[in-house]
């Protein structure tokens, strides 16, 4: 079934894209829910891995609605395999940056402990 969109939109289904939109430079380009800077893949990790039921979703984020929860997941259970590899790839990011900065930061902490006291005595 062909959808109709502008050159620079990925085609969704009409009840879903009602809801669900994918813009350059907004959120990554990843799909989000419409009017909000909350992405698809933040609700399947909310309803997935923290086990909320939608109507806890809709409890802590009650600028969503029930149809706008339920057209994240319906896009995500569409693309599920897009979506997971967005997540592990934030995961991967975060565990980089886990092991990198700690680290640079703790040099950084060192080097500067290693230097002259500017306090003076007392």
């Amino acid at each position: 079934m062909e959808y109709s969109t502008s050159p620079h939109e990925q085609q969704i289904p009409p009840l879903i894209a009602e809801h669900i939109v994918l813009t350059p430079g907004t959120c990554g380009g990843k799909p989000r829910i419409a009017g909000h800077r909350i992405r698809v893949q933040d609700v399947a990790i909310w309803h997935e891995r923290l086990g909320y039921t939608i109507a806890e979703i809709i409890a802590h984020y009650p600028q969503l609605t029930l149809a706008e929860v339920h057209a994240a997941l319906a896009y995500y259970y569409d693309h599920r395999d897009e979506i997971q590899n967005d997540i592990a790839e934030a995961d991967a990011l975060v565990e980089r940056f886990k092991r990198e900065i700690p680290s640079k930061l703790r040099e950084k902490l060192r080097q500067r402990d290693a230097g002259p006291d500017t306090l003076p005595p007392g």
